[in-house]
């Protein structure tokens, strides 16, 4: 998985994984973020199957997550807005 970070936001790509070699690495990223990351979006891609943005979209659960969303200009990417600090 290669990941990079733009501020707030961690971008994550995991392409040519598997959906549970994907699922580990997304949640040990979730587990440990850098402090004043909100939001992780996801590279999954779209062309070469849906099994990765299906598991991201309807299976994925950690407790940082607080919801998901398709990002609107690419089919291949969703978003992942965490839970704030309280």
């Amino acid at each position: 998985m290669i990941t990079k970070r733009k501020g707030s936001v961690m971008e994550a790509d995991i392409h040519g994984m598997n959906p549970a070699q994907a699922r580990r690495e997304i949640l040990g990223l979730l587990d440990r973020l850098p402090e004043g990351v909100t939001e992780l979006h996801i590279i999954h891609g779209y062309r070469g199957g849906d099994a990765l943005r299906v598991m991201v979209q309807t299976s994925l659960a950690h407790p940082k997550i607080a919801r998901k969303m398709q990002s609107f200009l690419n089919e291949g990417e969703t978003k992942i807005f965490l839970k704030g600090k309280k």
